[in-house]
């Protein structure tokens, strides 16, 4: 190598050893720097995240250097080769580094009055900052003033602490967009059968004192949770209508509920999506607002009761008849005879609205003629639309399956669904009055082939024991049976059987009321038109179809038919358990639209309308949205004295001491029927003691 080439080279290598002092002495530096300066710890940082790239490639012997008159320098990302030429000097002066952007320290969680101490944002308008300080003083000191909930109290804290107390709904001192989008579909909430009232908006108007806007700010908040949580689950409490009903609800998240609207400026659609999507609930909404401008219209001539016309050979004479014919749209006649063509169109009537066919004007024909008053309609429909927002609104969503049994307690009737739309619907009879059947939603997990029937405590205690104790031999002509439990109580059964009360099969779905649904032998009752006849089960007209079209739902593989089915039957107990839970929804709609787009409106059967139309029309609306206790129905009401009496030798454990919880199964076994895993339960386990 010549000489130029050796000097060349030498000042390649001290432009290296330069550079790397440089490096060496900006990390040194910044160890040094003060902490809270904008890039004090960046180099170490750098170091930790890439430390390859601060080992040098060539070892170097250490010479004492000469240290250059610096300031922190962050390392180039892409440094430039160093040149052949003469080294030149480096440049003493260099600006501070632009360094990475430092996440921001947690804003500590203060709450309550400590609620001051958290900082305002400093990005805000001076408009905007006031303001601001103004929503940190109320929620400091009088959050529990707007909000009576905990949750939503300690969610709307959290919320503007979290933001440096930023108004949700005002930029630059006046209502921004998403307040505008607020309150315009607030004030129209009463579609739904809502109150706007309840959600009432403040004046947002630029100008106001800070303070008055911060209340603003607030009171809207309020009025978007308040609606939120009322749109999903109810104004009323289920809680306060019957202790027969219960559901599992599932209330908004108020941290969810503020997140979705501080992330869009159109809140329309977001706010929609609390209400029931239900496309039975859409039509009913429809039919309500037909309703609404009907109110107060005047209606055609309601016909008076009376006794029941029918066709005689004298043809029985009423002064009712001309009006009849003409709501019937029979041609006018000079007589007030029933004659033939007024009972044709009676029965005409009556197969169209599902009634006996019989040409006999009963004063269920003439309720049905007349319907309600439009007065009345309107608020049938709003007790109804309430009992819609109790449900759960997975109900009929598609992407959960869209799948599931629904009983219309007033109605009667059973339906199943299948993806949307209607696959089977039977006739059912329901519990009598004061032994209602439950409004609930639990999921069916199982079917029982020739069920035990164990008599529930309450029927036990309430009709069975007194009248055993006239007569002893009274359960045995009955084909029951009754043992003695070791602490004095009885069970009372009936074996699996043709004649058994449950009929041959029993379709299972725990929950707290201890009802199922199930077969019946007494096929009669299924002729009445009003079927409110059980101590609260539902029993169904053709229980066979429906295991078969349940089966074909949960089995689709596996070719059960109602012949394949009826060949089950015997004298043992055969549970059938489903891969996957199947929604019962036992619903109690006195208003709905059928299939042909018609309204229908069915009697209150419980007083159920009654009871939601008070607590919504009614000073109790004040607090009618806050849950309270309810009291146990049925067999849950019984105490073991009850349930006490003597039968020599009983050997039977208390099948009543814990019904309420969980059964076990006594034994696995197979069933070559199906090929598949059975469980037998003893005695029927626990859902033998359903009422």
């Amino acid at each position: 190598m010549n000489r130029q080439g050796i000097s060349l080279a030498e000042g390649t290598f001290f432009a290296l050893l330069a550079a790397t002092t440089m490096l060496t002495s900006a990390a040194v530096s910044a160890q040094s720097i003060a902490p809270g300066e904008p890039y004090a710890r960046a180099p170490i940082a750098i170091a930790q995240q890439n430390p390859a790239e601060t080992k040098p490639a060539t070892e170097v012997k250490e010479t004492t250097p000469v240290a250059p008159a610096v300031t922190v320098a962050q390392p180039t990302p892409n440094p430039v080769t160093p040149s052949t030429a003469t080294p030149v000097e480096p440049t003493t002066a260099v600006t501070p580094p632009t360094q990475p952007e430092q996440q921001a320290a947690p804003i500590p969680a203060y709450t309550g009055k400590d609620l001051v101490k958290a900082p305002i944002a400093t990005s805000l308008s001076t408009a905007d900052a006031a303001i601001a300080e103004k929503l940190r003083g109320l929620l400091a000191d009088k959050s529990s003033r707007y909000l009576d909930r905990k949750n939503e109290r300690d969610a709307v804290e959290a919320f503007y602490r979290n933001r440096g107390f930023a108004p949700l709904w005002i930029e630059n001192g006046a209502g921004n967009a998403r307040a505008a989008s607020t309150v315009a579909y607030l004030k129209g909430v009463d579609a739904d059968g809502l109150e706007p009232s309840e959600y009432a908006a403040p004046e947002l108007k630029a100008g106001l004192d800070p303070e008055v806007l911060a209340d603003a700010d607030l009171k809207l908040t309020v009025a978007a949770l308040t609606y939120a949580r009322h749109a999903a689950t109810g104004r009323v409490s289920f809680t306060r209508i019957s202790d027969d009903v219960y559901y599992d609800q599932a209330l908004p998240v108020p941290a969810d509920v503020l997140g979705k609207l501080a992330a869009t400026n159109d809140t329309k659609d977001m706010l929609a999506d609390f209400l029931p999507q239900h496309p039975a609930y859409q039509a009913l909404k429809a039919k309500y607002a037909e309703a609404r401008t009907k109110t107060g219209e005047p209606q055609p001539a309601r016909i008076p009761g009376g006794q029941p016309l029918k066709l005689t050979k004298e043809l029985m004479q009423d002064p009712r008849v001309p009006l009849i014919r003409e709501r019937l749209g029979v041609p006018a006649e000079d007589n007030t005879a029933y004659n033939q063509a007024l009972v044709d169109a009676v029965k005409k009537y009556q197969a169209d609205k599902k009634l006996p066919a019989n040409g006999i004007l009963t004063q269920a024909t003439i309720d049905s003629i007349n319907g309600p008053s439009h007065d009345r309609d309107a608020d049938i429909i709003l007790a109804n639309l309430e009992r819609w927002r109790w449900l759960p609104h997975t109900l009929g969503n598609a992407a959960l399956g869209d799948t599931y049994v629904m009983v219309n307690i007033p109605d009667f009737t059973l339906k199943v669904v299948r993806d949307g739309s209607t696959y089977w619907t039977t006739k059912i009879v329901t519990g009598k009055p004061g032994m209602a059947t439950p409004m609930i939603s639990p999921d069916m997990k199982f079917v029982t082939i020739n069920p035990t029937w164990n008599v529930p405590p309450s029927i036990i205690a309430r009709e069975y024991l007194p009248v055993v104790r006239q007569d002893p031999t009274a359960l045995s002509r009955i084909g029951l049976k009754m043992e003695n439990n070791k602490d004095g109580t009885v069970r009372i059964y009936q074996p699996p059987g043709e004649r058994n009360a449950l009929g041959r099969i029993r379709f299972n779905f725990p929950n707290k009321f201890l009802v199922y649904q199930h077969d019946t032998p007494d096929k009669n009752l299924f002729s009445e038109t009003k079927r409110a006849f059980s101590h609260g089960c539902m029993r169904v007209e053709n229980p066979v179809m429906y295991a078969e079209k349940l089966f074909s739902i949960e089995f689709p593989k596996d070719g059960y038919t109602p012949e394949k089915i009826q060949k089950m039957f015997g004298n043992n107990e055969i549970n059938i358990d489903f891969p996957k839970p199947l929604p019962v929804h036992i619903t109690y709609q006195t208003a709905f639209v059928d299939d042909a787009g018609q309204l229908q409106f069915r009697d209150d059967l419980y007083g159920r309308d009654a009871r939601v139309l008070q607590a919504l029309k009614t000073d109790e609306r004040r607090v009618a949205d806050v849950a309270v206790e309810q009291h146990g129905v049925g067999s849950a009401t019984v105490s073991r004295d009850e349930l006490r009496f003597a039968v020599p030798d009983g050997r039977f454990e208390n099948p009543f001491a814990n019904f309420f919880q969980a059964f076990q199964p006594r034994d696995d076994r197979r069933d070559d029927r199906r090929g598949r895993r059975q469980e037998t339960y003893g005695g029927g386990g626990f859902f033998g003691l359903f009422r």
